[in-house]
């Protein structure tokens, strides 16, 4: 059966996802703020580092030995076939960067899509222990024993909207400019966060979530957690955003719709 439809079938997939995101908690954190070689993947820096690496093999060691039917598109490792029709969005640390600085805004990524796209995500910070799952029945935060359901904030209005994304430039210079102008209407504006903007977002503490230039391991996730907490998530052309390139999450739709209006201008 379906995990989009067959409610144990989608809790033995949360189980899976849980597994995995404790087994790369434990393959990464060691390296974190520990000095490391950091290679890069192309003549851009495109950081990677062992702990990445350790990450997605420590995941797809826990797919083999529970889900081996299912597919598996990874960041480090790449595309691998399965037969049951679902596949597993992997990314062991979203935000290099900011991991190689030391900065606690990276996130292992975890999502598991169909053919109409995510329906799980989890983001998991291991440095602050903190886990946001977002699936069709709603959005839980956890840390250790802590527990609690999150959702989206009711803000409406661009003027009373904090805005994040992680680099200032936003993919093209086009794309750019259009979140320049869309920032310039919201009241707050900030920067750096990788994935753990769409992890506030879904908790409540900001309303907009904007980015370009994004692959399908980078954005499934987050998909699936801000619309398991009741915010909307599209491509910048109103279209699905799981498979990558332009995304704007929003805490509401009528503030979705808003910054759809200014960014396509």
């Amino acid at each position: 059966m379906s995990p989009r439809t067959d409610p144990a079938a989608l809790a033995t997939a949360v189980a899976a996802a849980h597994a995995m995101a404790d087994a790369a908690r434990v393959a990464i954190l060691p390296h974190f703020r520990t000095p490391m070689d950091v290679e890069s993947k192309g003549a851009a820096f495109d950081p990677v580092t062992v702990a990445d690496r350790a990450g997605e093999a420590a995941m797809r060691a826990v797919l083999a030995a529970r889900r081996p039917e299912d597919g598996v598109l990874g960041e480090e490792e790449g595309a691998t076939e399965g037969t049951s029709g679902l596949t597993w969005v992997l990314d062991p640390i979203d935000g290099t960067r900011g991991f190689i600085s030391g900065t606690p805004t990276w996130g292992v990524l975890i999502a598991l899509r169909d053919a109409e796209g995510p329906v799980l995500g989890i983001v998991d910070q291991p440095f602050t222990g903190e886990r946001f799952l977002g699936t069709r029945d709603g959005a839980v935060w956890t840390r250790g024993q802590e527990r609690r359901e999150i959702r989206t904030r009711r803000t409406e209005a661009l003027a009373e909207a904090t805005i994040l994304t992680t680099f200032p430039e936003v993919g093209a210079q086009a794309e750019a400019a259009a979140f320049h102008r869309l920032a310039e209407r919201c009241r707050l504006t900030r920067y750096g966060m990788d994935c753990y903007g769409y992890a506030l977002l879904a908790a409540g503490c900001v309303d907009l979530v904007v980015e370009a230039g994004l692959n399908a391991y980078d954005i499934a996730a987050p998909v699936a957690l801000v619309q398991g907490a009741g915010g909307t998530v599209t491509a910048w052309d109103g279209g699905p955003a799981h498979d990558g390139g332009t995304a704007v999450a929003a805490a509401t739709p009528a503030l979705h719709a808003a910054a759809l209006e200014v960014l396509r201008g």
